[in-house]
């Protein structure tokens, strides 16, 4: 069974490491550092899998130029990695962040469960069906109204727990400008 497959592209090699475990799908992931990923059932054959990469071979080479160019070209969050934070610029982060919730969360009328702040790989923020909140750590280091926007928009699912319109129009009530602030949200990255 292999646990590596090289993909051939234009010269260049681009080294895709096998995952096996006991799921049924077959996935592919490009990681933000460009390491490719294909996640497969423990009992694929080799063939099978071989098979399975070359039929994605021009969604993984596309991916792949995509997640290069984003990490040469798309801004970051500028935050301090999260090892290197003092104690207190912790509490600094966390206190500005729960502060905002509770701003909203007043204004919004809702109610939430705990808020922790949390050192997140792809997600600005979360809610889960119990209200409890989860924010990445690293929304302390954009604009105050993308921090808020992200608040806003994690509080609108106490209401509403999907992105359906009902959801937006609660968005939009509080955050009118939200449009704005989801599109250049878009154009910025984590830092992992």
């Amino acid at each position: 069974m292999i646990t590596e497959y090289k993909l051939e592209d234009a010269g260049r090699e681009m080294l895709i490491t096998i995952k096996r475990s006991s799921r049924k799908t077959l996935g592919l992931e490009v990681r933000e550092n460009g390491e490719i990923f294909a996640r497969i059932p423990e009992k694929l054959s080799d063939r099978s899998l071989k098979s399975f990469i070359e039929k994605e071979r021009d969604w993984i080479i596309k991916k792949s130029e995509l997640v290069k160019w984003e990490r040469e070209h798309r801004q970051t969050t500028n935050a301090t990695p999260v090892q290197e934070l003092t104690s207190e610029e912790i509490e600094n982060i966390s206190q500005k962040i729960v502060d905002r919730v509770r701003f909203y969360q007043k204004k919004m009328g809702v109610t939430v469960g705990r808020v922790a702040i949390r050192n997140q790989k792809t997600r600005w923020g979360s809610c889960s069906a119990k209200g409890n909140l989860n924010f990445n750590y690293q929304i302390y280091y954009l604009p105050d109204e993308l921090l808020d926007y992200v608040v806003v928009h994690e509080l609108a699912h106490r209401r509403h727990m999907n992105h359906s319109d009902e959801f937006w129009r609660e968005v939009e009530k509080y955050f009118p400008m939200y449009r704005q602030c989801r599109k250049r949200l878009k154009e910025i990255r984590l830092i992992n």
